[in-house]
């Protein structure tokens, strides 16, 4: 693989980071420095972690790098289950949003897998 554009996972988060960013345009603009900007920065860091380990050029630091995003994915969970709680997100936009979020951390425990295999 040439380039981290190439891997299905970090295709996936950059597309979560646009549904990201369209859902909490929403939040009380109160947020903007809270909430808001915690789940965009936790959103925005899975694709850059990825992209960053492979351009690294070491397996260990690639692994290094895709364990922070798996981190900031963890992260988000919480967040979203926060925004969830106090009536910023509804439902219906919580569950596309862990769905979408739950495939990319599966894609991302396999791309750890195959990296410490």
């Amino acid at each position: 693989m040439k380039s981290y554009k190439e891997l299905i996972v970090w295709q996936k988060a950059m597309n979560f980071c646009k549904e990201i960013y369209l859902t909490t345009e929403k939040f009380p603009k109160s947020e903007i420095y809270g909430l808001t900007s915690q789940i965009r920065r936790a959103t925005i860091s899975i694709p850059s972690n990825i992209a960053e380990g492979q351009r690294r050029g070491h397996r260990a630091e690639y692994v290094q790098f895709i364990r922070i995003a798996y981190g900031s994915g963890a992260e988000l969970e919480t967040q979203l289950l926060i925004a969830l709680d106090i009536g910023y997100l509804n439902k219906d936009s919580y569950q596309k949003l862990d769905i979408l979020l739950e495939e990319i951390m599966r894609m991302i425990n396999k791309l750890l897998q195959a990296l410490n295999s």
